[in-house]
């Protein structure tokens, strides 16, 4: 069975792994990256003989008799963000699938380990579904879900997502292989569809008159580390000087002080900041490039705003 991988990432990197060790029939392997040493994914297809291609010749319809000459049988995008032409979907024998790091249709698009964070999601998952021209809307393959708890984060529930979400791919290899007609194709109800794009909320900006749970999600929502984040971290100005918010919790006790206000503090590791209705306790910032302890930091009465002119709905 012949195989063709478009693939990103770390889930792309361990799919390609196991399928190699697997002794798996990798005809071809797209990918971004693919002449400077981020090239994880080609350095691998490359010492183990596969043919490596630019990843946005997906895009390409002429791709297509390029499959059809290889006689594929299955193409597998795994965290690959092109959208891959109708005609290059159509050119494997057996199909096209998509491994999402969401559970469809709920969570279509973009960063959904983010967006299930931010949205105080308590259970998460990750679908295996087939390709169609519209972007996550093939009928499901697969799927599995996982709990989302207090203290997840955005990296976290990413690499939960691709622990649960690999095995998917395997387990369609083998139905494939023993009988392609045996592939469940579960159609999704997309009038309840969720599309999410990469943008983060309020731009990026922390509005302090929100409620503190739903601060301290968005902090927890933009947490990669130790890779970077792709929402960047929320951002406050305190004064002229910006700064992020790496790490905050929210605490139990309300307040009355107008929202951003730093309130006294009485140990090192967290610093009590007003919100819309409980003292978010920050932990941890970045200013200019460093990471800083919240305490090193904000002085108890100074007043901590979003940036934002109040045209473009700044508050706080």
């Amino acid at each position: 069975m012949n195989i063709v991988l478009v693939a990103e990432e770390s889930a792309g990197a361990q799919t390609l792994k196991t399928l190699i060790d697997s002794n798996a029939q990798v005809v071809a392997v797209l990918t971004s990256a693919i002449d400077d040493d981020r090239g994880a994914i080609s350095g691998l297809a490359g010492r183990s003989g596969i043919r490596v291609l630019p990843a946005e010749l997906v895009r390409d319809p002429s791709l297509a008799d390029e499959l059809y000459a290889l006689e594929t049988d299955i193409l597998l995008n795994v965290y690959s963000l092109y959208v891959v032409s109708r005609e290059i979907l159509e050119a494997p024998r057996i199909g096209s699938f998509n491994l999402h790091p969401g559970p469809l249709p709920q969570y279509a698009g973009l960063l959904a380990p983010s967006w299930a964070i931010y949205n105080g999601e308590r259970e998460h998952g990750v679908t295996l579904h087939w390709m169609e021209p519209e972007i996550d809307t093939g009928a499901v393959v697969y799927e599995t879900s996982f709990p989302i708890g207090d203290g997840d984060t955005g990296i976290s529930v990413s690499l939960a997502c691709v622990r649960l979400g690999v095995p998917l791919l395997f387990r369609l290899l083998e139905d494939a292989q023993s009988d392609a007609r045996s592939i469940p194709a579960t159609p999704q109800d997309l009038a309840l569809r969720r599309y999410y794009r990469n943008a983060p909320p309020h731009g990026g900006r922390l509005i302090w008159g929100l409620p503190a749970q739903e601060i301290a999600r968005f902090v927890r929502a933009c947490d990669y580390f130790p890779f970077t984040s792709p929402w960047g971290h929320p951002r406050a100005m305190l004064g002229e000087t910006e700064i992020a918010v790496l790490k905050a919790s929210p605490s139990e006790l309300s307040c009355d002080a107008p929202p951003g206000t730093v309130g006294p503090w009485s140990t090192i590791d967290a610093v009590p900041v007003a919100t819309g209705d409980r003292w978010l306790l920050v932990h941890l910032l970045k200013i200019a490039g460093a990471r800083r302890r919240a305490h090193e930091v904000l002085e108890a009465g100074a007043r901590l705003h979003d940036g934002l002119p109040a045209s473009n709905g700044g508050r706080g």
